[in-house]
């Protein structure tokens, strides 16, 4: 399996602040990704400098075996890195097909020449982007809401809305930012299998996220984060019984540690 991203020496200043700071990893096409560790490791600024919303510091990434480095965030998009960010950003006041809608327009092609003259061509461009709209909110089991206000949907659902929004891009790689934050049970159960079945249309996953029961199960490999800095990688059941990452992430006070 071919690495799809590869990241080198990684590293974004913040004034003297390391936020993140010599990271490497590959992501192997096809696959999920769990990047952890704890608040404040590094992980949304990750995010932010694959898919171009910071600068880098130093380092390269390389996507499909080209150097995207520097490159704006627009411009990574159209190569087909999508994101569905932590904190939901959706159109509150529209309905949930018209947030997916509006989420084609990096993939627009008509001018807005064309637009204003109504042309057979731009008109033909919209039906086809109504039609992949509908053709998303069928896939992840939202169709029978498309006419429901996105401030109307519980918090689940507009989570789902939000990856909705991503996948209009024709992603081939997802960043997913704490797509489970806030979710009971339930709705993180139908959030997990909404991943995995994303991940089986042949959409390569990266994901940030809190909930380790739901990291373990999902995700093929594991690339752990404390202070900027990678300290762990490999499969969920080696990140499982790393000391290390158990003192880091997972918890572990003075006295259960002497034991």
């Amino acid at each position: 399996m071919g690495s799809l991203l590869e990241i080198f020496k990684l590293t974004k200043h913040f004034g003297g602040l390391a936020a993140v700071n010599d990271l490497e990893f590959r992501v192997g096409q096809g696959e999920i990704l769990g990047l952890i560790g704890p608040n404040g490791a590094g992980k949304s600024t990750v995010f932010n400098l694959i898919n171009g919303f910071l600068p880098l510091t130093r380092g390269r990434i390389t996507y499909e075996g080209r150097d995207i480095t520097g490159f704006k965030a627009h411009r990574i998009a159209r190569l087909g890195i999508g994101r569905a960010f932590q904190a939901t950003t959706l159109f509150m006041k529209l309905s949930v097909f018209e947030n997916v809608f509006n989420g084609f327009h990096l993939r627009y092609q008509k001018s807005a020449w064309r637009s204003f003259l109504h042309t057979r061509a731009a008109r033909e461009e919209e039906d086809r982007a109504r039609e992949e709209a509908m053709e998303i909110l069928r896939f992840m089991g939202l169709a029978r809401l498309e006419g429901v206000l996105a401030q109307n949907l519980p918090h689940g659902h507009q989570k789902m809305l939000g990856v909705c929004i991503a996948m209009a891009i024709r992603p081939k790689l997802l960043l997913l930012d704490e797509p489970l934050a806030g979710m009971h049970p339930e709705e993180a159960t139908a959030m997990s299998e909404v991943i995995t079945k994303v991940r089986d249309s042949g959409v390569t996953i990266v994901l940030v996220e809190h909930n380790i029961g739901a990291v373990m199960r999902l995700c093929d490999k594991i690339v752990v984060l404390n202070q900027g800095r990678k300290i762990a990688e490999g499969l969920p059941a080696e990140i499982a019984q790393n000391q290390e990452v158990i003192e880091a992430y997972l918890g572990v006070d003075d006295e259960e540690g002497a034991r």
